[in-house]
């Protein structure tokens, strides 16, 4: 699964984006709304971790603007602000949740867990290949009934895969699932 995590403390951020990619998924960070819509047009997220206190545009503006133009991936707001007005703009703005911080990791997950469950785009079908199996809403892999664990660009690279089947994968297909966003591989 596919996260852009749009945080403006780079501090914060790379803790998210760690402690995101410990749990197997795939996460590129934005500072600031614009480099986020640039991500967003180039590629594909499964979901949006969108702060609210962001530099020129705020992340309920962004969160707006992204619903006018037909983006439909889950949002989960992740703010300092928490009063109860606060919450009803970002979730009137389109957010599908609303967290604040400081965030709770647990709450998090379960939260993120919750939104891939309640979209049907990232709820995508358990993966099967003889007894290997890849269930990408919980990213949980077994081969015959026994678990096994990867890393994030083993669970990457196998999801590519059991995705593409007995067809052919490009170069340019590889290195935009595996290394979304790094510039040289």
């Amino acid at each position: 699964m596919k996260i852009l995590l749009v945080e403006d403390d780079s501090r914060l951020a790379e803790t998210l984006a760690e402690a995101l990619t410990d749990q197997l998924y795939v996460v590129d960070t934005a500072l600031e709304a614009e480099s986020a819509l640039e991500y967003i047009k180039a590629s594909d997220y499964d979901l949006l971790l969108l702060d609210v206190m962001l530099p020129e545009l705020d992340g309920i503006s962004f969160c707006s603007l992204l619903r006018s133009r037909g983006y439909q991936m889950p949002i989960l707001m992740v703010t300092a602000r928490d009063t109860v007005s606060d919450k009803i703009s970002g979730l009137d703005a389109g957010a599908d949740d609303y967290i604040v911080k400081p965030v709770d990791l647990g709450e998090l997950f379960a939260r993120i867990r919750a939104l891939f469950r309640r979209s049907s785009k990232s709820s995508p079908p358990v993966l099967e290949w003889g007894t290997l199996r890849l269930d990408p809403s919980t990213c949980e892999v077994s081969y015959a009934e026994t678990s096994i664990y990867l890393t994030s660009k083993e669970y990457c690279i196998l999801e590519l895969i059991l995705r593409y089947g007995r067809r052919l994968i490009s170069r340019r297909d590889i290195i935009q699932h595996i290394w979304p966003t790094e510039e040289a591989v």
